[in-house]
């Protein structure tokens, strides 16, 4: 058996042309196939069998055949190989914009109404990027885009994160949901101090909208927390507002989708200045993709427009 030569390691012109001759048998075809001088390969081969320090072929005066070392040690080759195609693959597709995965994070009070809006323009504008989805909340996503788990998060902000990118795209006014006997029910110009008497169901706690109410409430002069009932996403909660439980608050977006569901339902608005939220896609500061990432923020301004926003 040869001696090891722990000093050198396999280079991939030496793996190519033994894979080369383990495919052909036979030193000059296998040196047309990868387009390197007869010489040259069978240079490239021994140099592998001293790095390895074992004999990969038994050479014959009429053939090439492959040692037992040899046999084994092809395979491996081979996928050695195969792993370096796909990297230089994987490197393309990053190189190229808008390709290879994205990976993006949606909070459950934005994910049901805007995902369509979001999912429409990547089929339409960008073919070839992978789209991944993941619904979570805040805290999960935040702690998601700092590990590298998720590439871009789409959320209520400010967020106060250190290390994060904000890229805003639109406000949004938020819109009392009231039982259909409510006295506030289907007004207009509704004072936010009205807020401090009424019953308002909200979302379970580590919901940002929830926060986001409770600050409204506060913002109106109520010092106590409004909350009886909760509910874990927004189609349960205005079924419990249908039921008379209550009243509660809801995103422009999620008003059409969510209040069809029930016939006893009634929408109030605020006088302006109304309560409203921020949506935006938020990055790793510095991120590699961060062209893209602004590229896809400035596309999605454009195609939200639609809906009742104010677009940033």
């Amino acid at each position: 058996m040869r001696a090891i030569n722990r000093g050198k390691q396999p280079s991939l012109a030496q793996l190519r042309a033994f894979v080369a001759v383990a495919e052909q048998l036979h030193f000059r075809d296998a040196a047309i196939s990868i387009g390197m001088s007869q010489p040259a390969l069978s240079g490239a081969v021994s140099a592998l069998e001293e790095a390895l320090g074992v004999q990969l072929l038994e050479r014959t005066t009429r053939k090439v055949l492959l040692s037992p070392a040899g046999e084994r040690l092809a395979v491996r080759a081979r996928a050695v190989l195969d792993e370096v195609g796909t990297l230089m693959e994987e490197a393309d597709a990053v190189r190229a914009p808008f390709t290879g995965v994205l990976r993006l994070g949606v909070i459950p009070t934005v994910a049901p109404y805007l995902l369509p809006t979001v999912i429409g323009l990547v089929h339409e504008k960008y073919p070839d990027l992978d789209l991944q989805v993941h619904e979570e909340q805040t805290s999960s996503l935040i702690e998601g885009l700092g590990a590298g788990r998720l590439d871009l998060l789409l959320l209520a902000v400010p967020l106060g994160v250190p290390g994060v990118t904000e890229l805003p795209l639109f406000d949004e006014d938020f819109v009392l949901v009231t039982p259909l006997d409510h006295w506030l029910g289907g007004r207009e110009g509704i004072p936010r101090d009205a807020l401090r008497e009424l019953n308002l169901l909200l979302l379970d706690e580590g919901h940002c909208l929830r926060d986001q109410a409770l600050d409204i409430c506060r913002e109106a002069g109520r010092a106590d927390a409004p909350v009886t009932t909760t509910a874990a996403g927004l189609s349960t909660l205005v079924q419990l507002v249908a039921g008379g439980l209550g009243v509660t608050l809801l995103p422009r977006t999620a008003v059409r989708v969510e209040t069809s569901r029930s016939n006893q339902l009634l929408t109030g608005y605020f006088a302006d200045p109304a309560p409203t939220r921020r949506i935006a896609l938020a990055m790793r500061t510095g991120a590699a993709r961060a062209a893209e990432y602004e590229e896809l923020a400035a596309a999605l301004r454009g195609a939200v427009k639609p809906l009742p926003v104010r677009v940033l």
